[in-house]
């Protein structure tokens, strides 16, 4: 049943799906729209509630040492919808969080679905939400439909609110030659529900991976349309090609690095380069190329990927693939509590206001769920301490990231607004040097693992600040 009262989110995504479950735990009835499966986008396979088209991967799970670990925990204590599914489908894989992609939308679909206070409408929201609807929350994520983008456009004055994401292969587990590959995972790092052995590794000599490099290289590409040729990547999600074009040992230092490796059945003998494979389902018969987003024709993938040892044979489940992304200059566009200052009736949530990456998406829709809900209740929410990982977020959405302008030279502009994931240079810096319990300066390695456990700590200990209610208060 539909509450005449409630509050519209669009787009039952991470955002659009995390926001809606905060609602409705505050207690406020929720109308969640989503247009799939009556209409398509060019990636998405299910009608499920916050699907996977990329990673199943939701990136490092260590909350001490890694600023996305660090938001998984935040999470957590917020209770998020998203990282209590994601931790009930978690997948071997190393020290990072890896679901099973249909069970993990499954069981949020189900959460959502059962939920007394959350109805779910399906059907496109082709235009700007109208003003009767009221409070309004859109996360329509970074395939919003043409329409709904055009409108928002007219509304904010925007010119481009696009840039390009890429996509990874998926391939047959069973097609794999183990005879040439072998697991481990990283330095052996066993995280939570791993072994140490959670991901597939297929070595490269440094002729095979020179002839690789060229390879891609000369490959054809996707072609963009006139109207895309100027969009940009996110330089956080660039296709493995992309990559390559940018020097010969670009990718051995990014997805294909070979550190931390070492096949059992030689260990003497180390490879040049190593191309991962990821557990992609829980079954295990179904692993991802990690880091191996591409915009290459689906033959050319097929035929390149084919000349990795170890994937002679490979059976693909999905080939890589190129989609369109969408996002708002948020710092000039969204207030601190993620509400659009031209129409303050809607906030925005999840990649559509320039963040990047699934938990980091989740995030800004539990924040903007959060708001929305504080707001209808008649409450004063303020955005959590800059010092913690959702603070540091929205604190880059909303243009605490944009550097001083000096007026004396004479400029009025700002920094170029840019999408990012979660990272500890978003964090105010500590107020005072990290040492040694001894007193013993720190340096090195040492040193910066010290700084982010206190960054981390910090951070924690802050947000539990924020959830006792010192960010609640009655509103005038």
């Amino acid at each position: 049943m539909v509450h005449e009262d409630c509050v519209h989110v669009v787009g039952a995504g991470l955002a659009g799906s995390e926001a809606a479950w905060q609602l409705a735990k505050c207690g406020v009835p929720v109308l969640l729209h989503e247009m799939r499966p009556f209409a398509v986008t060019p990636v998405h396979k299910t009608g499920f509630a916050a699907e996977l088209v990329c990673s199943n991967s939701f990136r490092s799970d260590d909350a001490l040492h890694n600023a996305v670990g660090l938001l998984h925990e935040e999470m957590r204590r917020l209770d998020s919808l998203i990282m209590r599914m994601g931790d009930a489908h978690r997948l071997p894989a190393g020290g990072a969080l890896a679901v099973d992609r249909d069970g993990f939308a499954a069981a949020v679909t189900e959460a959502l679905e059962s939920h007394p206070l959350i109805a779910i409408a399906r059907g496109e929201v082709s235009g700007l939400p109208p003003a009767e609807w009221g409070d309004t929350i859109i996360a329509t994520g970074p395939l919003t439909t043409p329409a709904l983008a055009d409108a928002v456009r007219a509304v904010t004055g925007e010119g481009e609110l696009a840039f390009f994401d890429a996509i990874a292969p998926i391939v047959h587990r069973e097609t794999v030659d183990m005879g040439v590959a072998w697991l481990q995972s990283r330095y052996d790092k066993a995280g939570p529900g791993g072994t140490g052995a959670d991901y597939v590794n297929c070595p490269m000599t440094r002729d095979q991976y020179e002839a690789f490099v060229d390879a891609l290289i000369a490959a054809p590409k996707t072609e963009f349309r006139e109207f895309e040729t100027s969009t940009p990547y996110f330089d956080g999600c660039l296709p493995i090609e992309v990559m390559a074009e940018r020097g010969p040992e670009t990718l051995r230092h990014g997805p294909m690095k070979p550190f931390g490796l070492t096949d059992p059945r030689a260990p003497t003998v180390k490879p040049y380069a190593v191309v991962q494979l990821r557990q992609d389902n829980k079954l295990g018969t179904l692993f991802n190329m990690v880091g191996f987003q591409t915009k290459l024709k689906h033959g050319e993938q097929a035929r390149i990927f084919r000349s990795i040892p170890g994937l002679e044979q490979a059976e693909f489940a999905r080939l890589g693939g190129l989609h369109r992304n969408t996002f708002l200059d948020a710092p000039r566009l969204l207030d601190g509590v993620l509400r659009l200052k031209a129409a303050p009736r809607l906030r925005f949530a999840g990649q559509i206001t320039g963040c990047e990456g699934y938990v980091e998406s989740a995030a800004i829709g539990l924040l903007a769920g959060r708001f929305a809900a504080a707001e209808r209740l008649s409450e004063l929410l303020l955005p959590p301490p800059p010092t913690t990982a959702h603070g540091a977020l929205v604190a880059h959405i909303t243009g605490g990231h944009m550097e001083a302008i000096d007026p004396s030279a004479g400029s009025t502009g700002t920094r170029s607004y840019q999408p990012m994931n979660v990272n500890f240079g978003l964090f105010p810096p500590l107020a005072h040097a990290v040492n040694h319990p001894d007193g013993v300066r720190l340096r090195g390695t040492e040193k910066t693992l010290a700084k982010k456990r206190a960054l981390a700590a910090r951070a924690l200990a802050d947000l539990e600040q924020w959830i006792a209610g010192g960010a609640r208060a009655a509103a005038e």
